[in-house]
């Protein structure tokens, strides 16, 4: 069985500082984020950090961009400007994959927004077929809902199936996490059982639930009743998640996301980060341990 990587996520103007600090904790893939790369040099980047991970048994996961390329205006054509960028130079960094938001129209439907990401979309999407590369959406919805929103259609399973619809590519898929599902009391096994096929990459975040004030308030009650949280700490089997990756034959990694959980966070973000990475190495089966040797084959 091929290991699934677990790694975390930085911010491409830190991560060559960050890595060397990080690295001996066990960390063994990086999600690299860009926000707006115009004047970046690419090429210049991702040769420190491959001169980072020289000699480390890690790898650069993806790139990823979380801003709107759907809507009109400069923002959104330096959101689209970066993901071109990120397709084109992917292959420097070691990766084959560029995530991010869907982006959406703002205050309209996702039903609305659909016309926009098709003519985003299959552009970026052919692009990146000659590139070799993969696209996948976040499943974060940025407080937005079916009607409305600022940032992202691809939340839930009724938008990626119009999405995949609209871009019927088979290098178009989805940067999940259970977090987002389970804040939205939606049930995260049974959506990845369904959707793991068009997994490409996954978050390393979890939420949990307060049940007693939901029943108590509701959802839009005064009361807070779901908290972003690492994974260990939060309602998912971890376990569960990976079995089912591995049987739907996900080939990705597991990059934590932190700077979100309400109690490891400040001076304890990395010692969250830490338990969390070494949680989701006992969940995909802890260290390897060979067989006996033996003449006898059967038992």
């Amino acid at each position: 069985m091929d290991k699934l990587r677990i790694g975390t996520i930085l911010y491409a103007n830190d991560a060559v500082k960050i890595i060397p600090q990080i690295i001996q904790h066990g960390f063994e893939c990086f999600s690299i984020e860009f926000g707006n790369t115009e004047g970046v040099d690419m090429a210049e980047t991702a040769k420190q950090l491959n001169e980072a991970l020289s000699g480390k048994d890690a790898i650069i996961s993806c790139l990823s961009n979380y801003g709107n390329p759907l809507e009109k205006g400069n923002d959104s054509e330096e959101t689209v400007a970066t993901w071109k960028r990120m397709i084109d130079n992917a292959h420097l960094f070691g990766t084959d994959l560029v995530t991010g938001f869907a982006g959406r129209l703002r205050d309209r439907s996702i039903i609305d927004s659909i016309p926009r990401f098709k003519e985003v979309f299959g552009e970026l999407s052919k692009r990146a077929v000659g590139k070799g590369v993969r696209l996948a959406f976040e499943n974060c919805s940025c407080n937005g809902n079916w009607k409305s929103g600022d940032w992202n259609i691809a939340h839930c399973p009724a938008a990626w199936e119009m999405m995949f619809d609209a871009v019927p590519s088979d290098n178009i898929g989805l940067e999940w996490e259970p977090c987002h599902q389970i804040i939205k009391l939606i049930d995260p096994i049974q959506q990845l059982r369904k959707w793991v096929g068009k997994v490409f990459h996954i978050h390393g975040k979890d939420a949990s639930i307060a049940w007693d004030i939901i029943k108590e308030f509701g959802i839009d009650g005064p009361k807070k009743f779901a908290w972003d949280r690492i994974p260990g700490f939060g309602d998912c089997n971890w376990a569960d998640i990976i079995t089912i990756l591995h049987q739907g034959g996900y080939k990705g990694v597991v990059d934590i996301e932190g700077w979100h959980d309400p109690m490891f966070r400040g001076e304890l973000e990395m010692t969250g980060q830490v338990r969390a990475l070494n949680y989701l190495k006992q969940c995909r089966g802890g260290d390897f341990v060979p067989n006996p040797v033996s003449e006898y084959k059967n038992y």
